[in-house]
């Protein structure tokens, strides 16, 4: 079964478009830049639609969602194989105020200890052609669609 996720592209416009990407935390990720940062996004429960769970993956993931008309940018296959639903939303955040959840894991590996690490260490703002740059690359596609949708 295609595992599906949601998130939420919040956007803004400066000197020109800018995109709100978030960094993975936790130790694989930590030496990680470019091709390495996200959309805040999550799995999408049984029985919850797409939006809800875009919604509460970025509270999750960064902190209360601003408020504004969200619209839908459509659906994305990843490499994995997995889907991501995205949807947009003009508004502001500040990085500065980032607040994530914790998951565990092992580490170090095969240490028998579990650690816990923010889901997202950081957020920032990025231009387009930046945010090309930093972000996964099966994810670019969310980048080309909000920007057919609104222009740069």
């Amino acid at each position: 079964m295609v595992q599906v996720s949601a998130g939420l592209l919040l956007y803004r416009r400066r000197d020109g478009l800018e995109v709100f990407l978030v960094h993975p935390g936790g130790p694989f990720w930590a030496k990680k830049d470019v091709g390495a940062w996200s959309v805040p996004k999550g799995l999408v429960r049984a029985g919850e639609e797409p939006l809800a769970a875009a919604l509460r993956e970025f509270a999750e993931e960064a902190g209360p969602v601003p408020a504004g008309e969200v619209f839908d940018l459509g659906a994305f296959r990843q490499p994995s194989r997995k889907i991501i639903r995205a949807f947009a939303l003009e508004g502001q955040f500040d990085p500065s105020k980032l607040k994530s959840n914790r998951f565990k894991t092992e580490w170090p590996p095969h240490s028998g200890r579990l650690e816990a690490f923010p889901e997202i260490d950081r957020g920032d703002w990025f231009g387009l052609d930046d945010a090309r740059l930093r972000i996964l690359k099966g994810q670019a596609a969310i980048l080309d669609a909000l920007e057919k949708r609104i222009g740069r």
